[in-house]
């Protein structure tokens, strides 16, 4: 692999080595610039990175940006400099603006237009010559091309770069790339390049590969802390506190007044990249430019070369290491990015506004030392910046997984166990993936990719999109079916509204950007669809009357069947049990059904909201969500009583209920028995010595256990089957409920079998003989100590509390009146100490009942003193 360069070799014109001098497997047919090759940082590493993949096959490859990993490592793996064995190299980049830039740079460094050497294919867009030897592709692209030919014929070495991004689609390929060479190519050489990356956690997935490290060229960046002087709310969901994003675009103006250079501005998104820049408005000789996966060629081409005028490039995370910009020399972060998240209790997914970490702060701050020394302006404070994440979470741990687990299961591990990757997939996520793949039929049972699953990974769309295109070409047509998806496969500008059939409208008259984006999708499905499309059973007809509208809506309802919706009280119920609202002004209000594409959650809000939906009728709900369509009984307690009726149903939603006569007996017991969990055992019929029975069983239990049962409410209900039986079997409503005797059921509980039960009155008893000769109730009601409320008179002579079950009672000793005048549970401690206070305030009120000076020696009666006398 070639180390240096001679004088001749630089000058690009003169020695053995000038145009024509090369053998014609090296020509390049164009002016090599050696200058700016010799100038990358990256050819030191060079002799490394050949002999790790000489020795071992693999090779982890870690250099700084700027230092030429993305650009001058393919050429030379290639062959394309004068030395090394000729080779075919497939890089991947994650975005589809980095695979254009890439292969621009390399056909710029070897003098040459794109298609000659090197070429690129992106979705929608193929430039490779015959005789390419370097081929800069998406890595959603590289995924198609292994599904259809695990062997990758043809392809010497794969370079991953920016792995460190921990896209989804990279951590697949890699997987993927790492078992064909295990087990179908041994000699397929595989590099994983980045910038900043767990450079060990690479070199053991691809098999304890060398790590090669280049060291770049960077210069000192001074940290300026610029937090907003007021506090602005942090971001939810998609929405940014716009007070932020005035906050960034001044601190633009104060970075173009206090420092030289270009500015490349870093923030989350799209929507937000047009509202700065609307604010910053005409800055007088200063371009302004925004960059994006969305940007014209043009705009995309323009910031990645030098420039005559002073510039503010405004930029989401796809300029931290992806793109180089010349001529930055400052850098303002807004400290905001964008992930995915799934809602999987409501079934939605979206981008979300996030923290930018670390990592991605220093990738971006290092934006600003490529070239001269520079500065980054960081919209938060010093104390903030502690607190950031390390690194961006991995897309594998918070995506929606459904494209990722119908690729492992075409791929013949529909689990994903037996792929090695950095971090497994989440169960409840994968779970989730296959519930969706199965209801689009791109799984069987066990999991396993059937034919159609197939036919969907080739179409590069999420598999949601997929089916949609499939089954709905034959039916609207595929140009129609083609228009849709496309609509769909990216969010049409908000402006465009919430409404897809005037979305599809204004995008078919659009002139902007999104338009011709768009326009190159429509033309990329409507081949795929005329190939491939077939009817879903059952809708072969159906379209004949249906209106425009009413065919986008089909197809949108068949991208999310569980997301068809039906209007309900105000707001829209999905299928799915999640419901949603449309804005105000929305095009989709009054529509009896919809189908909802887009939605998120504002900040506060129970329901979804809907971003983008189409109007569909009944018919079509019922086509698109049939697999959720299910008629049954329903038998439950509701509105204090049993409910019975027969239910059709999609999904969550209700299509027509009539009474049911006649239900099932074990659903209605199950209805009763709910019942009786949330209304309580009241609903039974409790006289008061069944309610007695159960204080009484209470305290046996607390103060004896075993074999004397647990009484709880939890417990009865673990139980019902032995003390409700057969009552409760007969029964149909609440009213046979009542007539339930609770008492009865309860002495089915008790301990027959041991013969304790018979014990019952010894250990419990319900009344007691007191000295008087009275038999007074105990009280259970608190079973750590029971009360036996008795007059002070009938327990005269007796010298200690009663007892049961070894427990002293509470003896509450009442005045003749019957009014509470002590309480004790030491009848001897009573009669020395309290008696005496008791007997002065009461004698003089009761003058007619005996009041003793020594009641533990006197007499215990229940009458006055006139009737003792006779």
């Amino acid at each position: 692999m070639r180390t240096g360069l001679n004088n001749c070799e630089r000058s690009g014109n003169k020695g053995p080595r000038a145009r024509g001098a090369f053998p014609r497997a090296y020509d390049t047919g164009g002016v090599i610039r050696y200058d700016a090759l010799d100038a990358l940082p990256v050819r030191g590493a060079l002799p490394g990175l050949n002999d790790a993949l000489e020795g071992h096959g693999t090779a982890v490859l870690v250099a700084p940006p700027g230092t030429g990993k993305t650009t001058l490592v393919p050429l030379a793996l290639a062959g394309l400099l004068g030395e090394g064995a000729a080779r075919r190299v497939v890089v991947a980049e994650p975005r589809r603006i980095a695979a254009r830039a890439a292969a621009r740079r390399m056909a710029w460094l070897l003098g040459e237009k794109v298609g000659g050497s090197v070429g690129y294919t992106v979705r929608g867009e193929r430039v490779v010559g015959r005789h390419a030897r370097v081929e800069v592709v998406t890595t959603g692209v590289l995924l198609q091309r292994l599904q259809r030919d695990q062997e990758l014929s043809g392809v010497d070495v794969v370079v991953l770069d920016e792995c460190h991004e921990r896209h989804l689609d990279a951590d697949t390929v890699a997987a993927f790339l790492w078992d064909v060479r295990e087990t179908l190519r041994p000699e397929l050489r595989l590099v994983a390049a980045s910038a900043t990356t767990d450079a060990e956690g690479w070199a053991r997935l691809l098999g304890g590969a060398p790590v090669v490290e280049a060291t770049g060229v960077s210069y000192p960046v001074e940290v300026v802390w610029a937090p907003p002087a007021r506090p602005v709310r942090p971001p939810h969901g998609m929405r940014v506190d716009p007070a932020l994003l005035a906050h960034v675009a001044s601190v633009v103006r104060r970075a173009l007044a206090e420092r030289a250079g270009d500015v490349l501005c870093f923030l989350p998104g799209v929507g937000e990249i047009a509202r700065v820049a609307g604010q910053l408005g005409d800055l007088g000789g200063v371009d302004v430019l925004q960059v994006h996966g969305r940007a014209p060629a043009a705009v995309q081409d323009a910031v990645l070369a030098p420039a005559a005028r002073r510039r503010v490039v405004l930029a989401t995370s796809v300029a931290e290491s992806s793109l180089t910009v010349p001529g930055v020399r400052v850098v303002v972060d807004s400290g905001l990015a964008r992930e995915p998240r799934v809602d999987h209790a409501r079934g939605l997914s979206a981008l979300a506004t996030v923290r930018a970490s670390l990592a991605a702060g220093r990738q971006r701050a290092g934006r600003a030392g490529r070239e001269a020394p520079g500065a980054v302006y960081r919209c938060w404070t010093e104390a903030e910046d502690a607190r950031l994440p390390r690194f961006p979470a991995p897309e594998i741990k918070v995506a929606d997984l459904t494209a990722f687990a119908l690729q492992t299961a075409c791929w013949g591990d529909p689990g994903a166990t037996g792929l090695a990757l950095l971090d497994p997939p989440p169960s409840g996520a994968m779970a989730a993936a296959r519930s969706v793949l199965a209801a689009v039929g791109a799984v069987d049972s066990a999991g396993r990719a059937t034919e159609r699953g197939v036919r969907l990974t080739r179409l590069g769309l999420h598999p949601r999109l997929g089916r949609a295109l499939l089954d709905s070409a034959a039916v609207v047509g595929g140009e129609r079916a083609a228009e849709v998806v496309a609509l769909l496969s990216e969010e049409p500008p908000r402006e465009y509204g919430d409404d897809l059939a005037a979305a599809l409208r204004a995008a078919r008259r659009g002139g902007d950007a999104y338009g011709a984006r768009w326009r190159a999708e429509v033309r990329r499905l409507r081949g795929v669809a005329t190939e491939i499309s077939r009817p879903p059973a059952g809708v072969e007809g159906r379209p004949a009357s249906a209106g425009e509208d009413g065919l986008v809506g089909l197809v949108a309802a068949l991208a999310f069947p569980e997301r068809v919706a039906k209007a309900d009280g105000g707001s829209y119920l999905m299928v799915s049990g999640t419901r949603a609202e449309t804005g105000e002004g929305s095009g989709l209000r009054g529509a009896p059904w919809i189908a909802v594409a887009v939605a998120d959650r504002p900040l506060g809000k129970g329901h979804a909201r809907v971003r983008l939906g189409a109007a569909v009728d009944e018919g079509v709900a019922r086509l698109a969500a049939g697999t959720l369509a299910q008629t049954r009984d329903e038998v439950h307690w509701a509105d204090g009583d049993v409910v019975a009726r027969r239910v059709e149903r999609l999904g969550a939603v209700e299509l027509a209920v009539r009474p049911l006569k006649n239900a099932d007996a074990g659903l209605v017991r199950e209805a009763l028995l709910e019942g009786l969990r949330q209304d309580g055992f009241g609903l039974l019929r409790w006289s008061a010595d069944a309610l007695v029975l159960r204080q009484r069983l209470a305290f046996l239990r607390l103060r004896l256990g075993e074999p004397w049962p647990d009484v709880s409410d939890d417990a009865l209900h673990a139980r019902v089957d032995e003390w409700l039986e057969p009552e409760l079997g007969r029964a149909r409503r609440r009213a046979d409920l009542g007539r339930i005797e609770a008492g009865q059921g309860l002495t089915r509980l008790l301990p027959w079998a041991s013969g304790d039960a018979g014990r019952l009155d010894e250990l419990a008893p319900e009344r007691i003989t007191v000295p008087s000769g009275s038999r007074i109730r105990v009280d259970y009601g608190n079973p750590e100590q029971p009360v036996l409320a008795v007059k002070l008179q009938e327990m005269f002579g007796l010298q200690e509390s009663p007892a049961v079950a070894g427990v002293p009672l509470l003896v509450h000793l009442l005045s003749p009146a019957g009014r509470p005048a002590a309480v004790t549970a030491d009848l001897a401690s009573f009669w020395k100490d309290g008696y005496k206070g008791v007997r002065a305030e009461l004698r003089g009120r009761y003058p007619k009942h005996p009041w003793p000076e020594d009641p533990a020696g006197a007499e215990p009666t229940r009458y006055t003193n006139a009737r003792l006398r006779r």
